[in-house]
């Protein structure tokens, strides 16, 4: 009896999962209405640095995420004049949960739910009106940090992990991490080889159509680098130098 319950319980879970899955997936694509987005500064590292650049921050330096994203949009065939506005909130002192880089579908599975009581107990101690995505900044110290942890966006629950650099040199680049997520959030993918992360082509070049075909003028924003020769590419500097291609724009919902 006590297993049969269990079980019951567990598909119960797994039904109300794949419901708010749904409602996620047409709340993201539908661009019917603006999507409100709240970023949520972290001290990743704990440091003095870190804690003095992200007291410093402000939301109008993180507006061009909203510039960019709107303007492409519009590109690409929505009417709305503001399909997507950020907001930043106050940082928050607890860390998200830690994902194993050797985490199985299980171990995935239940940090994805810590991730998204995470989530709502970040949204509830803010200030103001509840985004409906929210993107948790977690800022690394250079000097400490020479690799960063992957940054990941999840469509199912609205909310994303972006590991960023906690220095006025990163701001542009860091923008460009910031927007790659959030598409996530919108349910697009990535347009780069796993084997060395060059952008694939046709769908990771912004200009799949130019001539010559190299070098690339801009990133595709899935992609994350610029194509400039057949062995190399380079991370755009800011939001200036990215475009969304039209594979990443159907996958956002974006009628074209």
């Amino acid at each position: 009896m006590a297993r049969a319950l269990r079980i019951s319980f567990l598909l119960f879970v797994l039904v109300v999962v794949a419901i708010g899955a749904w409602l996620d997936r047409h709340i993201t694509t539908s661009w019917q209405h603006t999507v409100w987005v709240g970023l949520y500064p972290v001290n990743a590292d704990g440091s003095e640095a870190v804690q003095r650049y992200v007291a410093a921050l402000r939301e109008d330096e993180l507006a061009i995420i909203a510039t960019f994203i709107n303007r492409e949009a519009a590109r690409h065939g929505i009417a709305l004049a503001e399909p997507l506005h950020v907001r930043l909130y106050a940082p928050l002192a607890e860390r998200p949960p830690d994902l194993s880089p050797d985490a199985g579908p299980l171990g995935r599975a239940l940090w994805s739910l810590r991730l998204r009581a995470y989530r709502w107990r970040a949204l509830r101690q803010g200030t103001g009106p509840r985004p409906q995505v929210a993107l948790f900044l977690m800022y690394h110290d250079p000097a400490r940090a020479a690799v960063m942890p992957d940054s990941l966006g999840l469509q199912a629950g609205l909310m994303g992990v972006a590991h960023l650099f906690a220095t006025p040199a990163q701001d542009g680049q860091n923008a460009v991490v910031i927007a790659h997520e959030l598409l996530h959030v919108f349910g697009a993918t990535d347009k780069y080889s796993a084997m060395d992360d060059a952008p694939v082509f046709p769908d990771g070049y912004s200009e799949p159509a130019l001539v010559p075909l190299l070098p690339q003028r801009y990133a595709e924003l899935m992609a994350g680098r610029i194509p400039l020769a057949a062995d190399r590419a380079e991370m755009p500097d800011s939001l200036e130098q990215v475009r969304i291609g039209a594979r990443t724009a159907r996958e956002a919902g974006w009628p074209q």
